[in-house]
């Protein structure tokens, strides 16, 4: 009975956050560290446990932790595994659960990315008391989590949800990790937003915009954001144009698991209402009369760190006692 909290964290392909969390969600302790720098797996769960391990020594040490969740790209439910995260640093099939029980001593378990904030966003936000809804975070990339009859679909082998990596325009631009060409996080994650600007400016050389006081390098999502909130034409199209996508994306979605609701979360969401309204516009305009005007498109209730670590965590909870 002493086992009372559990770690939750959250691997994204820039930062890693992560937190200590009670069994009523309450987090106790949160903290962050860089994925992108450590080349190496060992690297970076040696650095991951130096973080946290201050932490668990505040908590009342490593025997008050029932258990490790974690959310990362690619990450296989049943096995334990990241296979093949294209925005990773570690490639190939990675042991997760296996190095980070060994290193920690505890019992762990992994998840989706997107499917660990799906489940903070079930427990915790905006789909509490929904059976049926999607979660779709537009960060780096664009991950998912479906949520059918009250459970996350998880597919036969793990890979369910992976809404991000579906061909959104045949034959369209090539995505940076996947090698394929028109998949929805070519466009509509702020990769993709700052993917659109640059071939806006390039194509509209005459054309003025803010955007052009910045370098090439320093352009980034935020950058796109800060400009189109001061009326820039050019910045102004990326929203509409990564919206629109985004959208058509949407219906398909919806005529698949005719959700609840489809949650918005992730970086790109602090947009508001440039991204929100050209999304829920061409959404409607490519749905089935049967599925109009009947799903509610909604930005996450819970700040994205917050989600990403109570999804997390909440694997723990399920874990069987050692």
């Amino acid at each position: 009975m002493n086992k009372q909290l559990a770690i939750g964290i959250d691997i994204g392909g820039t930062n890693t956050v992560f937190g200590i969390v009670d069994a009523r969600g309450d987090i106790m302790y949160r903290g962050a560290l860089s994925t992108s720098t450590n080349e190496r797996i060992e690297e970076f769960i040696d650095d991951l446990y130096e973080a946290i391990k201050p932490a668990i020594e505040k908590a009342g040490g490593i025997e008050k932790i029932k258990g490790i969740g974690i959310g990362a790209p690619n990450g296989n439910y049943y096995k334990g595994t990241i296979e093949y995260a294209p925005n990773l640093n570690w490639k190939g099939v990675i042991p997760l659960t296996e190095l980070i029980s060994k290193k920690f001593k505890v019992p762990s378990a992994l998840t989706n990315d997107a499917n660990a904030a799906a489940v903070g966003e079930m427990m915790y936000g905006a789909a509490r008391g929904m059976k049926d809804f999607i979660m779709i975070t537009l960060g780096t990339g664009v991950g998912s989590g479906i949520v059918a009859n009250g459970q996350l679909i998880y597919g036969h082998d793990g890979f369910a949800g992976e809404l991000g990596h579906t061909i959104v325009l045949p034959g369209g631009r090539l995505h940076w990790g996947t090698g394929a060409l028109g998949s929805l996080e070519a466009y509509a994650s702020a990769t993709g937003v700052v993917l659109t600007a640059k071939e806006f400016l390039a194509a509209r050389k005459d054309e003025a915009s803010l955007l052009r006081d910045i370098s090439e390098e320093q352009l980034n999502s935020k950058a796109v954001y800060d400009a189109a909130i001061k009326m820039d034409k050019i910045a102004m199209e990326v929203y509409e144009i990564t919206g629109k996508i985004l959208g058509m994306a949407l219906a398909n979605f919806v005529m698949f698991s005719s959700p609840e609701a489809i949650i918005l979360f992730g970086g790109l969401t602090k947009a508001g209402n440039l991204i929100l309204d050209p999304t829920r516009e061409h959404m409607e305009k490519n749905l089935l009369p049967i599925f109009q005007n009947k799903v509610k498109l909604i930005f996450s209730q819970l700040n994205e760190s917050d989600a990403a670590i109570l999804g997390a965590s909440a694997l723990v909870w399920e874990l069987k006692n050692e």
